[in-house]
């Protein structure tokens, strides 16, 4: 068998089944027609495209030339299966390990496909979940395939969901044309980032593989993490009982290197949200005639998230680590672009060491004072 399960091994996870298990999972999307879903998808793309000059303007970045990652319109299957080769990709290391350290045990093949199906069907049923919830997303990591193509120097592709973004225009009741726009200019920021910055994509990839590098977490225990979120979004865990203390998979493998490491994949993954909420909120007057209103209705849906079971997995997940990050970012790169200007703050993707560290970005004036040094008088 090849395709995303690669060999007719499915070691540790079953890729394949992970896509087969998501995919039949997925809710359907919102109820359009044939004609209205092209021209939802064709609007994005225009959006798409306008947005790329909108944001090099505003944020003094990138050229013509520097984006050759592709614009893809996906469906709820076609964002889990960018994610499930993603997540291949950028895990096989780590679990190529796990494989190993548990070769030598009897009976290891058996339980390596039984585990590898197991943990397949769970990493399905959790991608089928997150698969209705995300509007958008730069795919960093994934290399290119049939049908899901990447860019020609080191991969990455954006990504809009069309079903996730017609959903939630109709549930906060927003202008749609608007709101498209604005989502598109919120990633299409992010595709600015790593296309204007060609050491950003390594940096990052050589951090996560650090932190997976130091893991020394059993495999029944990463197994074990995802089958508690599974079961919490089957309902499975009984009322009242928190999540291991409401610990996420991160949290749970962590060595004193590993909170080095996370705490410096924070401060960068604060700065890129915050940087695109920044940019979105920058050029939204301009072009988006109802940008406040929709910001308003999408903040308050951020804060009060969704149901018990929501909030269950996204402290599982780590997910509200993420809503930190748009807040705690947004303010740093507000900060430091009313101390220095726009072209003060570029000065941050300069290089690995101009990034903010994680106490950095809760204070800016601390940045500033390190890369805009001044002579002392």
């Amino acid at each position: 068998m090849t395709g995303f399960g690669g060999t007719a091994s499915p070691g540790m996870v079953d890729w394949n089944l992970a896509v087969a298990t998501a995919t039949r999972l997925v809710r359907p999307g919102p109820d359009v027609s044939r004609d209205e879903a092209r021209a939802v998808v064709a609007e994005l793309r225009r959006h798409a495209k306008a947005s790329e000059e909108h944001v090099r303007g505003f944020t003094r970045m990138g050229t013509d030339e520097t984006h050759d990652t592709p614009v893809l319109v996906v469906d709820r299957p076609g964002w889990v299966r960018a994610n499930v080769a993603g997540f291949r990709e950028i895990l096989k290391p780590l679990l190529e390990k796990m494989q190993e350290r548990r070769g030598g045990n009897p009976g290891s093949a058996v339980l390596g496909t039984v585990g590898g199906k197991v943990t397949g069907v769970e990493l399905g049923m959790l991608l089928s979940f997150l698969s209705s919830r995300v509007l958008g997303q730069y795919e960093t990591f994934a290399p290119a395939a049939r049908d899901l193509p990447a860019g020609e120097n080191g991969g990455g592709r954006l990504l809009l969901v069309a079903p996730n973004i017609v959903h939630v225009e109709r549930e906060l009741d927003v202008e749609p044309h608007d709101f498209r726009l604005w989502v598109c200019l919120h990633e299409e920021t992010h595709r600015t980032q790593f296309s204007a910055v060609p050491w950003l994509r390594d940096h990052l990839e050589g951090e996560i593989q650090s932190f997976l590098a130091e893991t020394d977490v059993d495999p029944m225990t990463f197994l074990e993490r995802i089958r508690d979120a599974a079961q919490s979004l089957a309902g499975g865990r009984p009322e009242g009982e928190e999540e291991d203390g409401g610990r996420s998979f991160v949290e749970l493998v962590q060595t004193p290197a590993q909170r080095e490491i996370l705490g410096r994949l924070t401060a960068v993954m604060s700065l890129l949200e915050g940087h695109a909420d920044y940019v979105m909120d920058g050029v939204g007057p301009s072009v988006v005639p109802t940008v406040s209103e929709i910001r308003e209705k999408f903040q308050q849906r951020r804060a009060k998230g969704a149901s018990r079971l929501d909030q269950a997995l996204r402290r599982l997940l780590g997910l509200d680590a993420k809503l930190r990050q748009y807040r705690d970012g947004e303010r740093f790169v507000r900060a430091v672009v009313g101390e220095t200007g726009i072209e003060g703050f570029n000065r941050v993707w300069t290089s690995p060491n101009t990034l903010p560290t994680k106490a950095e970005i809760a204070k800016p004036a601390d940045w500033v004072a390190r890369v805009h040094r001044r002579p002392e008088s």
